[in-house]
């Protein structure tokens, strides 16, 4: 991991009609690093990740990405979206397409790269996420974990600088969470930088190198994982994650 940071996040805010969402949150996340992000629903975890990307416009504050300013600006936000890539839970593929299709449209259309340099690169993102097999296969015919995987490659194949994960296994059956979460793993090992929201917290945990816990907006706690999941300093962060301990063992007894 890198000491330079890739993403710069400073004081920013965001507010809907009114009610604010994020109230001065300011983060830097280096380039290699994996940095989760948990808490309760509604506190603005993936709210955050969408001004990061650009999908909302922040009220107040700055986004930096290797030192540039990339919030504010509307004319380089295709750029911007090419430069940090975004997956999110409802996958977003084009049914009409086949998987190849999918993944073929970023890289020709808006990267303007050839067609079949990028239908070798993604026969072999497709291989290695399992999915070699399905290149021609339509998104119908696809569990949700697959059709995961392919969101996860088509945003590989568009080259980003990093990616951002907003719950990408929550629409999924749990024997499907496993194989997504692999996938994220892999990318973790190979240095992908990576802001990752999700309720998984024992995925969380082990692909984490930092994990910040946000509330009504704001960042509570932050810390290593193994520190923040078995010695949290907040009061509120260890009632957050008494939660999951007794789902997990309420699980357990059903089972």
């Amino acid at each position: 991991m890198s000491n330079q940071p890739l993403l710069e996040v400073r004081n920013i805010s965001k507010g809907f009609d009114g009610t604010g969402v994020l109230d001065g949150v300011s983060l830097t996340i280096r380039e290699g690093e994996v940095l989760v992000i948990v808490g309760p629903s509604g506190c603005g975890k993936s709210t955050l990740l969408r001004c990061i990307n650009g999908l909302e416009q922040i009220d107040s504050g700055e986004i930096l990405l290797r030192g540039e300013t990339i919030s504010g600006k509307k004319k380089n936000l295709v750029s911007v979206r090419q430069r940090v890539g975004m997956v999110f839970q409802s996958y977003d593929l084009f049914p009409h397409l086949d998987v190849m299709g999918n993944l073929l449209l970023g890289p020709t259309k808006a990267l303007k790269r050839p067609k079949a340099e990028v239908e070798q690169e993604a026969l072999i993102a497709l291989r290695r996420v399992g999915l070699e097999e399905k290149a021609h296969a339509l998104p119908r015919t696809l569990s949700g974990g697959q059709k995961q995987r392919v969101a996860l490659v088509r945003a590989l194949l568009m080259k980003p600088e990093m990616l951002l994960l907003d719950e990408i296994t929550a629409a999924l059956d749990p024997e499907m969470v496993r194989e997504v979460l692999n996938v994220v793993l892999d990318l973790a090992r190979d240095g992908m930088t990576m802001a990752i929201v999700t309720h998984e917290m024992r995925f969380a945990e082990a692909v984490a190198d930092r994990v910040i816990f946000l509330e009504n907006g704001k960042i509570i706690e932050e810390g290593p994982p193994a520190e923040f999941f078995h010695h949290p300093k907040t009061q509120r962060a260890r009632q957050f994650l008494d939660t999951f301990v007794y789902e997990t063992a309420k699980n357990g007894e059903q089972g």
